[in-house]
């Protein structure tokens, strides 16, 4: 299977060592797209020597100033987390999300998304993401090294594509949504709504995460994005 549609990003990792490493799990398995948003030191050669042979991975690794930038061209994101229920987001297993994630790299570029050693993935980022997905682990210490959590997801999506018998064949005459196309609608409903008296944003309660989550089951496609901004666009020019 060809991996090329899976993308590995790593949000502001503080350890070049721990890139390397991560790059090493990620050639181990078949995986070969990086991705890095705002690392808090540049890769060096303790990162190099982390990667084990992986350091290819390490030099093609493309850069960015934050997450939705990262994600924008995607069409499937998810998250991973040490916690569980996050609110609004569908929780899976790696295991669940890895068959997720290889049944739907034949049509959608997929993003695995890893948050800071210290503290993961805030609430705003996971936000972001159509799934969260977490490790089942021992409950009073459920924290894993930034590289061995990205070897135990890229294991399971190398075991996920093995159960595979043929490449998933596209079905949709129309594309799925980028992530950028979603952030766009999220923006013109938030603005409409708000015209409108409906959503006040000095008041916003649980009402876009909410909208937010509902888009985030159905996993849009372009044209149904289109639909639902030509809507927006009919509404705010009564």
């Amino acid at each position: 299977m060809n991996f090329e549609n899976i993308t590995i990003i790593l949000v502001n990792p503080s350890h070049p060592g721990n890139i390397g490493a991560c790059a090493r799990a990620m050639k181990t398995m078949g995986l070969s797209q990086m991705r890095l948003v705002k690392p808090r030191r540049e890769v060096d050669a303790d990162a190099i020597a982390r990667s084990a042979g992986a350091e290819e991975i390490l030099y093609q690794a493309q850069y960015f100033d934050d997450l939705k930038t990262a994600i924008a061209d995607c069409q499937l994101v998810i998250g991973t987390s040490a916690r569980q229920d996050v609110p609004d987001v569908i929780d899976l297993s790696f295991r669940e999300a890895a068959s997720i994630a290889v049944e739907a790299v034949a049509e959608r570029k997929v993003a695995l998304v890893f948050g800071r050693e210290h503290a993961g993935l805030n609430n705003d980022e996971l936000a972001l993401c159509q799934y969260h997905a977490y490790i089942p682990a021992n409950p009073e210490f459920s924290s894993l090294n930034l590289g061995a959590a990205v070897q135990v997801m890229c294991y399971e999506v190398f075991l996920a594509s093995q159960n595979i018998s043929k490449p998933v064949e596209t079905r949709l005459q129309d594309a799925y949504a980028t992530q950028h196309e979603i952030e766009l609608l999220f923006a013109h409903f938030e603005k409409t709504l708000a015209d409108i008296n409906f959503y006040d944003p000095n008041n916003p309660r649980r009402l876009m995460p909410k909208l937010r989550a509902m888009f985030n089951r159905t996993q849009l496609l372009k044209s149904e994005v289109a639909i639902l901004r030509g809507i927006l666009t009919a509404v705010d020019a009564k």
